[in-house]
C-alpha cells in the first residue's frame, strides 16, 4: 500500500475527484461553478488578466490544489465510478504542471 500525492502548481486550476462515468457530471460541474462564481461580478477588484481571472482563483480555492490517493498493487485505489478531474477555470488556460509524489510503493 502506498500514497500518491498530486499537486497542481497554479492558482487558476484545481484538482478534485468525482464521478467519471457520465460526462454530464463534468458539464454540470462547470455550469454550477460558472453560476456560483460568475465572471464580471461588480465586486471583483482583481481583474489583471481579464474577466475570468478572479473567478478562476475563487473556483481553484473552492476545489483545492492537491489530492492524496491510495495506491494498491501499483494502481490507484479509486472507487468504481471515481475519476480525477483537472479543472481548468480560465476560458483559455495554458499548459499546466503537476507534481506527483509517490510514497510506500514503487512506480
Amino acid at each position: 500500500m502506498g500514497l500518491l500525492h498530486l499537486f497542481i502548481q497554479h492558482t487558476s486550476a484545481s484538482l478534485t475527484i468525482n464521478e467519471n462515468a457520465d460526462p454530464d457530471v463534468r458539464g454540470d460541474f462547470e455550469r454550477f461553478f460558472n453560476h456560483a462564481v460568475p465572471e464580471n461580478a461588480p465586486y471583483y477588484v482583481h481583474l489583471d488578466e481579464g474577466s475570468d481571472d478572479m473567478p478562476a482563483h475563487l473556483k481553484s480555492s473552492l476545489l483545492g490544489c492537491s489530492l492524496t490517493l491510495p495506491v494498491s498493487n501499483g494502481r490507484l485505489n479509486l472507487g468504481t465510478w471515481q475519476g480525477i478531474y483537472l479543472c481548468e477555470h480560465r476560458n483559455h488556460g495554458g499548459s499546466r504542471r503537476l507534481v506527483l509524489t509517490l510514497q510506500g510503493e514503487s512506480a
